[in-house]
């Protein structure tokens, strides 16, 4: 989401936020993941934290059939299930480190629709429309922040 900030022009601490809470209520929510990203937006709202990051929060989560309006909206939809594919793809490599993986790795990973199965490629496909990226870019934009964190993220 700070990759996607900068590259837009928009505020990276607002993006970053998002991005790093939008899970926020996933352990209170995993047997019931029809509440997923509304319980968190709540929690959000409760912390403070702007409506902006609120409804962005809300709205990845696709159950709820929201449409993302703002861009900040439409990143965090469409990069959600990227980086779940990343991470999936990055977990079968030899090595299991992600500054292995290669943007075509990615690339071949998402033609396999049997590999990853939640990571929606659908929603991930709409960085064209949403975004204005092709999906390369996008998978490039999104790879390199996060192995650039390799060791924070465990990977």
């Amino acid at each position: 989401m700070l990759a996607l900030a900068r590259r837009f022009g928009e505020d990276e601490e607002k993006w970053g936020l998002a991005g790093l809470l939008h899970d926020i209520d996933y352990e209170k929510v995993k047997e019931d993941l029809s509440r997923h990203s509304l319980l968190g937006a709540e929690m959000l709202g409760e912390f403070g934290l702007g409506e902006d990051i609120c409804c962005a929060v809300k709205v990845h989560n696709e159950a709820h059939g929201i449409l993302p309006q703002t861009l900040m909206e439409k990143a965090l939809f469409v990069t959600d299930p990227l980086t779940g594919l990343i991470v999936a793809a990055t977990l079968v490599l030899p090595s299991k480190r992600i500054k292995d993986l290669t943007v075509e790795s990615v690339l071949n990973r998402f033609k396999e629709k049997a590999f990853a199965r939640g990571a929606d490629r659908e929603i991930i496909q709409k960085c064209q429309e949403m975004l204005g990226l092709g999906l390369e870019d996008f998978v490039k934009i999104s790879l390199e922040p996060m192995q650039g964190i390799s060791e924070d993220i465990g990977l």
